[in-house]
């Protein structure tokens, strides 16, 4: 069994995947969206190619708690996708993902494009992991 983690953005989907342990999450790729039907064929295919039994998608919420200006977007994503794809599909507050990642890339000296590159991958990373540290005995 493995869980994937996505972190849906208006241009780009960031997606992990645990091992089969479910211990680490480790980033996959990044899916340029152009079309719903697309980013559905896409995230299906790597649903199958992975094993994956459970999706985890990162909510943007506000620092305060309350839904972030991409959270209906969000929500709308998984409402179309949760009948199309075999897994069961759980969220997970994103709360400072992007910046986390955003700054150990930064204190690691690379690139504002490279930085741009990888970063929606790295934050589906962190998402995953952190919905993964939750399942374990005094987890977060």
């Amino acid at each position: 069994m493995r869980l994937m983690g996505l972190d849906v953005g208006t241009k780009t989907i960031g997606v992990a995947v645990s091992d089969e342990s479910c211990l680490i999450a480790q980033p996959l790729c990044v899916i340029r969206r152009s079309s719903f039907s697309k980013d559905l064929e896409e995230i299906s295919r790597l649903v199958r190619e992975h094993s994956v039994e459970t999706i985890v998608v990162g909510m943007p919420i506000n620092m305060n708690g309350t839904p972030g200006p991409r959270y209906e977007q969000t929500q709308r994503f998984i409402d179309r996708i949760k009948d199309k794809i075999p897994a069961r599909i759980e969220t997970w507050d994103e709360r400072l993902s992007t910046k986390a990642v955003t700054r150990v890339l930064i204190e690691g000296n690379e690139s504002r494009a490279r930085r741009k590159e990888v970063v929606d991958k790295l934050a589906a990373s962190y998402i995953l992991q952190g919905y993964l540290d939750s399942l374990r005995p005094g987890g977060v």
